[in-house]
């Protein structure tokens, strides 16, 4: 998918910048938060995504894209990374990092796959696993700057213990809708048993089409395709669905 380079929204040169680690929080058993110092950041839209660059001593180099967690705060920018075992670079970034050591980052990166605060049409997201972390970032733009347009988030994960951002998902928004999707364990006292995110519940707790929504969908390429192929169904209008994938590096 062709990516355009949009800074704070305007077209802009891509520079690699050095970015040191100022904090860090777990997410989940294998994710983890890396808080960010990046001297002269340009500001960035709720969705768009950073390249990451680490160099060895011998000078082998890896790059990894990541999608940024947070709306733009001055020079702080967010990344949750989710730790492949036999990966190159997150294994590093959630392991071996300590406060104050440097890694280079680019971007911020992408001009579709964005929420605009300006616009006050419903929005409907829909994550899969790790796929929450842009729409996080949305989630918490639109609390930022005070957004009224009313929001609906639909989180499939495998088991409670794979929910990101647990505790903020939890706490009451007005105009703000959760709704988690377990596929392989729910938990204690749930009312529906596991299972895949299908049509029913797109159709139960997303926005009707005729609402036309902004919907954005994020998560395994599978998980994307088969949803936004459901979402055509329903009668979404195909403009209005922006779907970001991942999968092997």
């Amino acid at each position: 998918m062709a990516r355009a380079a949009v800074p704070g929204g305007l077209m802009g040169r891509l520079d690699w910048r050095v970015a040191r680690l100022a904090g860090h929080r777990d997410e989940t058993p294998t994710a983890r938060t890396l808080l960010l110092d990046v001297p002269g950041w340009p500001g960035h839209l709720a969705g768009q995504h950073v390249d990451v660059r680490l160099t060895a001593q011998d000078g082998y180099r890896a790059e990894r894209p990541y999608s940024l967690a947070a709306p733009s705060g001055g020079d702080r920018v967010e990344l949750t990374v989710q730790r492949i075992g036999d990966g190159e670079v997150s294994p590093f970034l959630t392991e071996e990092m300590r406060i104050g050591d440097p890694f280079e980052l680019r971007g911020p990166i992408g001009g579709w796959f964005v929420w605009r605060p300006a616009d006050p049409a419903p929005v409907l997201l829909i994550a899969g696993g790790s796929g929450i972390v842009p729409l996080r970032a949305m989630l918490r733009a639109r609390e930022e700057v005070g957004s009224r347009a009313p929001f609906r988030l639909i989180y499939s994960v495998r088991t409670p213990e794979d929910v990101y951002y647990a505790d903020e998902l939890r706490t009451p928004r007005p105009g703000v809708d959760v709704r988690l999707v377990y596929t392989r364990k729910a938990p204690d006292g749930a009312r529906t048993a596991p299972g895949r995110l299908g049509l029913a519940e797109l159709n139960s707790h997303g926005w009707p089409a005729e609402f036309a929504p902004n919907c954005f969908v994020c998560g395994p390429t599978g998980f994307v395709e088969t949803v936004a192929d459901l979402l055509l169904a329903l009668g979404h209008d195909a403009r209005r669905v922006r779907t970001e994938r991942f999968g092997p590096a």
